[in-house]
């Protein structure tokens, strides 16, 4: 039997055990009404959970800001956690999005010397013990593959966002064609009591009677469940919180509650045979203060991203991410810029440079969160999910991830509701069930960017000058740790959800179709750049984009 709130508990009858609870609100389900939920923000979040909630037989509407959806942005990482928790949404939306799937974790992944690497070697790492030295790979993330066969589930990879978008929006459409509204938001919204459902104290039950949701155009539509999928700067936690949206402090150290992770990132994508292309799925190159990633994102297409630990607002990129591109910004020269700050480092990371236009280059300051282990993500019958919820680093890819598991848990959990007065604590289970698991997902990404940038160097080897800092010795002797402990708990951990089970022989049949056209696809793409050049695809942040669609 689905739990019962203490408020319903209250009104039962004084009959028999067996005696149902009386109904305080509207009945639910199976000879009542379908649940009403109300989602704001129609990102990968937001219609996740729409699809989802559809399913389970919810009335559901998405009120997403932009005037319409267009196919704009970047690559989004789902790793196997997210991958068996989209299958156990939806069989038909996974296997459209491996339609369109670029694996990485099926190839070498791991991270590299980033002042050492040359000539895109694929040598095994090796340790400072050992008679030949092999100072290309620091270490190879392999495990990451062995997790996902562990269990039986599909590998890590990327998917076009607006692929996934048109996926999303395909498949919910096809359930009720009005069931997402484009050009309205959600501003704010107010929790109902109803007569009869105290608590056990006596007093009323915040939002045991609904909600009432204000909409940008003055609308006011009441619902069951309000669900806050708006983003970082989500309008539905800012009233929630008591926060004021996007205002920041003087120092922009703080930002609607959000704090300044200390790093900026740059962002580009080119389209370059390099050496290793096919035997690669991403790599991390760690240097002094400072490192930079690569990964294969399907078609050819290779993106970077380069970290640096400075001061928020140094922009020198069109804004992304956060913002609109500006006419005004600088450019000219970002390439360059960015090369300047890697002086020294692997021939690598600047050949992939070289081959980037300014053009398709941007960059953002990264917020993350503390985690809300003492205030609840839920109140009344309004919660909020993904990064409205838990923003977080970008590291472990786990961005998108997490806001797929809450989408399905949250589903499961309102999936359990037969009397709309226990929407309340169905929704503070929500919040017991998932703030653990995405706390530590959270600590973990942050200690990822901290230790790279603070306490990792390039690491000490008896063939070189290089690493001689007491940053470099330890970079040295931690990394048998990181190759053969740290990282297998991480993976372990981050794919220990996994709702589907065991998926057999899939997963590998699904590597090796991927496998046969990836090569051929690419070269295509390769062929194409060398005889007409680069051509820089349309930016999620273009300036006409102002009003646009977010994770």
């Amino acid at each position: 039997m689905p739990a019962q709130t203490r408020f319903a508990r209250l009104q039962m009858a004084a009959t028999t055990e067996e005696a149902p609870p009386a109904i305080v609100g509207d009945k639910i389900g199976e000879g009542g009404r379908k649940l009403k939920v109300v989602i704001a923000g129609g990102g990968v979040g937001g219609l996740t959970s729409a699809l989802h909630f559809q399913k389970k037989g919810f009335d559901v509407k998405v009120y997403e800001k932009a005037s319409e959806f267009r196919r704009f942005g970047g690559p989004i990482q789902f790793a196997s956690n997210a991958l068996s928790t989209i299958k156990a949404i939806d069989e038909r939306l996974f296997s459209k999005i491996m339609d369109r799937f670029t694996f990485t974790a099926t190839r070498a992944c791991g991270i590299k010397d980033g002042l050492r690497a040359s000539g895109f070697k694929m040598d095994d790492p090796s340790f400072p013990w050992e008679e030949e030295q092999r100072p290309d790979w620091f270490v190879k993330f392999s495990i990451m593959k062995d997790a996902a066969d562990l269990f039986r589930l599909p590998y890590t990879g990327v998917i076009d966002r607006p692929d996934l978008q048109e996926i999303l929006l395909e498949e919910i459409r096809e359930r009720d064609p009005d069931a997402v509204v484009t050009g309205t938001h959600i501003t704010s919204y107010e929790n109902q009591p109803l007569d009869g459902a105290v608590d056990e104290d006596g007093y009323a039950v915040e939002g045991a009677g609904g909600v009432k949701v204000t909409l940008s155009n003055g609308e006011v539509e009441e619902a069951d469940v309000l669900v806050g999928a708006d983003g970082i700067w989500s309008a539905v936690r800012a009233q929630m919180y008591g926060e004021e949206i996007k205002k920041s402090t003087m120092n922009k150290l703080r930002r609607q509650g959000c704090r300044y992770s200390g790093y900026t990132v740059f962002a580009g994508e080119t389209v370059v045979p390099v050496k290793d292309f096919f035997e690669t799925g991403y790599k991390v190159y760690i240097g002094p203060k400072r490192y930079f990633v690569t990964s294969d994102v399907g078609g050819g297409r290779l993106q970077w991203y380069a970290f640096f630990a400075l001061p928020p607002g140094s922009k020198r990129a069109p804004s992304g991410w956060g913002g609109a591109r500006d006419e005004g910004d600088p450019e000219d020269g970002l390439v360059d810029y960015i090369k300047s700050l890697h002086d020294g480092w692997s021939d690598e990371i600047h050949y992939v440079l070289d081959n980037t236009p300014d053009s398709a280059v941007e960059q953002r300051d990264l917020y993350d969160r503390a985690p809300e282990l003492l205030r609840s993500w839920s109140q009344g019958s309004a919660t909020i999910m993904g990064d409205a919820a838990h923003p977080m680093m970008p590291n472990l890819g786990q961005g998108g991830c997490q806001a797929i598991e809450d989408a399905f848990v949250l589903g499961e959990k309102l999936a359990g509701v037969e009397d709309s007065a226990q929407v309340p604590n169905v929704l503070q289970d929500y919040y017991r069930s998932r703030i653990l698991r995405t706390s530590a997902v959270q600590g973990l990404s942050r200690l990822a960017s901290d230790l790279i940038i603070n306490a990792f160097d390039t690491p000490w080897s008896p063939n070189d000058s290089l690493g001689n800092t007491w940053r470099g010795y330890s970079t040295a002797i931690i990394k048998p740790f990181l190759q053969y402990v740290i990282f297998p708990a991480q993976f372990l951990f981050l794919y220990s959800f996994f709702p589907t089970g065991s998926m057999g022989s899939l997963p590998k049949q699904l590597a090796e179709a991927w496998e046969s056209k990836h090569k051929e696809i690419s070269e295509e793409a390769f062929a194409k750049a060398a005889e007409e050049g680069q051509t820089v695809r349309p930016s999620f942040f273009s300036k006409e984009e102002s009003e646009k669609v977010t994770a």
